[in-house]
């Protein structure tokens, strides 16, 4: 093998600087597409980040991924099909709410865990189980990617839903002016009457209510505080 590559030395460091030169410039390109089109880029990184894995997974025959993927597709599809309706049904806000609390609960739990199992792998506690480092490695490196690949879709599909949820409410629009005006005492939300100010929050029995930097109110069970 050696005998073969002998005296293309100098061919190998110009692949290795245009590896690198190409790496570099992509960089830059992504950024600046970024900046310059937030809304083209969210879309075409979040299309690539659910096609891809799943279309490779495909190949591979990896079941596992891809019974997941289906299910929060579906779920996630049906989430997402309610923020987009118009006119906004008062339940959706919440249901939105909910569904990407829990999926972040989820990623968070499977990040958590999968640093553990890699960690008391690299200090040899597999050993007083008697199981192999592979196995331990295998299953810490799968619950990192579980817990990144969908902590991180979910969160660009929530940005959208609550965009969409937004623009259909009437406070807000991204071009023109909003087609509806708050008014005192009214959720930003669902439209129903605020049951406490956000000043006498220590008076409230089911609901607490809380003011955005805008201005706007809303809503807050106790339960979703903890």
């Amino acid at each position: 093998m050696h005998e073969k590559h002998r005296g293309h030395e100098a061919m190998h460091a110009e692949m290795v600087l245009i590896l690198i030169l190409s790496i570099f410039v992509a960089q830059v390109a992504l950024v600046q597409w970024k900046k310059l089109h937030f809304r083209s880029y969210q879309l075409a990184t979040l299309v690539a980040m659910m096609l891809i894995p799943v279309g490779i997974s495909l190949s591979h025959q990896w079941w596992r991924f891809i019974i997941s993927w289906l299910i929060f597709s579906l779920i996630t599809g049906f989430v997402t099909f309610r923020a987009t309706r118009q006119p906004l049904d008062g339940s959706t806000p919440r249901l939105v709410y909910k569904w990407f609390y829990l999926l972040y609960k989820i990623s968070y739990g499977l990040g958590i865990v999968g640093y553990i199992a890699v960690m008391l792998t690299l200090l040899g506690m597999n050993v007083l189980f008697r199981a192999k480092p592979t196995t331990w490695m295998d299953f810490g490196f799968l619950c990192l990617y579980y817990g990144l690949y969908y902590g991180v879709v979910s969160r660009d599909l929530a940005e959208i839903c609550t965009d969409k949820m937004a623009a259909k409410v009437g406070y807000y629009t991204t071009t023109g002016l909003p087609a509806r005006h708050l008014e005192a005492g009214i959720c930003s939300v669902c439209g129903n009457q605020l049951l406490v100010s956000p000043q006498n929050n220590d008076e409230a029995i089911i609901e607490q209510t809380f003011q955005l930097g805008c201005g706007h109110v809303y809503p807050l069970n106790h339960k979703w505080q903890k």
